[in-house]
């Protein structure tokens, strides 16, 4: 029986060397992860959006702070103007004025006092401070003080030609929404374009301005300035068609 069992032992270790043993699988090739490709950032455009309002509102507050700046120009200018006067006064027989300036100067101011005068009436403010500049400029003239009467005939020509620029732009009814500046406002054009009857472009024009022309303003309605020229003429402009001088 032990020998049967070593004889078959040896018969099982043959077969076993008889067949090829297999070589194990060779292992799987690690995974090589792909470049990364960088992405350009997504452009950024920047849209802006205007709200018409609130650029009304800013043009508003921009000219009632214009408003205020003209205030005190003029009362600048009147203390100027006083301080001017004495100074001519004073310096009187130093003037190269000629006495056929200053009388030309006078007759210019009392037909603009006069005009004045058949508009407003004899106790309107402008007729008597126009008066008075008038009769001052005449007295200054009897003493031969030809300088200081040319100057207060100036004077009185341009405070009646700013009363009637005034009487212009108030002859009509205010509009819904106007608001009057406290003084009248020197502006000038920036480019040329119309006047208007009216504020807005559906109205008929009612003289056309250049570049640089002067006008003076009054109130605002909207996107609209009231505005009169030196020649009398009154109408209303798109405000960005004009800018402080």
């Amino acid at each position: 029986m032990r020998t049967a069992a070593i004889v078959l032992i040896c018969i099982s270790v043959v077969a076993c060397a008889g067949k090829k043993i297999a070589a194990p699988p060779p292992p799987e090739p690690t995974p090589v992860a792909a470049p990364r490709v960088e992405r350009a950032a997504p452009e950024t455009v920047t849209v802006t959006v205007r709200d018409a309002e609130l650029d009304r509102r800013v043009a508003r507050l921009e000219l009632s702070a214009l408003g205020r700046d003209a205030q005190l120009v003029e009362m600048e200018t009147r203390l100027g103007d006083a301080r001017d006067e004495v100074v001519r006064t004073m310096a009187k027989l130093q003037t190269l004025s000629s006495r056929a300036e200053a009388a030309s100067g006078i007759a210019e101011a009392e037909v603009a006092l006069q005009t004045l005068r058949g508009r407003v009436g004899t106790q309107h403010p402008d007729v008597v401070e126009v008066s008075r500049l008038v009769q001052q400029g005449s007295s200054e003239f009897g003493r031969n003080n030809f300088g200081g009467a040319f100057y207060l005939a100036s004077q009185a020509k341009a405070r009646a030609t700013a009363a009637r620029g005034r009487l212009g732009a108030a002859a009509a009814a205010p509009r819904p929404g106007e608001v009057a500046f406290a003084v009248p406002i020197r502006i000038k054009t920036v480019s040329r374009g119309n006047v208007r009857e009216g504020p807005g472009t559906n109205t008929a024009v009612a003289f056309a301005v250049d570049n640089g022309a002067q006008l003076s303003a009054f109130s605002m309605t909207d996107d609209w300035i009231r505005v009169t020229d030196d020649a009398g003429r009154s109408g209303w402009i798109f405000r960005t068609l004009v800018i402080k001088p």
